[in-house]
């Protein structure tokens, strides 16, 4: 599966356009990540124990998306683009979506 930000996927030509495709989760933080957040925001910098969380919400979105669009029959997926919203406190939703194509060398 290709997957490409941009709207094009150089060196292939789109032969089928298929539509929006997407990956959802929700996730939530659970009191270790929130003991360990709490003290390394009270230090400062980076904080680890959320950035873990957030990758993983944003990697389970794009696993969806991938299957999302295999379902459909396509072999890329372009404009891919994240997005977050907060459902309530501690728990966010994460989105990932695109446009699944079929592309074929140009």
């Amino acid at each position: 599966m290709y997957v490409a930000t941009t709207n094009d996927l150089p060196g292939f030509r789109v032969t089928r356009h298929i539509g929006l495709v997407r990956g959802v989760t929700v996730r939530s933080r659970n009191a270790i990540s929130d003991a360990i957040g709490g003290v390394q925001s009270m230090l400062g910098g980076r904080v680890g124990a959320y950035v873990k969380l957030a990758e993983a919400g944003r990697q389970e979105a794009y696993d969806e998306l991938v299957k999302h669009a295999q379902a459909h029959g396509a072999n890329a997926i372009l404009a891919v683009r994240y997005d977050a919203t907060e459902i309530m406190p501690g728990v966010t939703e994460v989105l990932c979506y695109g446009t699944a194509v079929i592309v074929e060398p140009a």
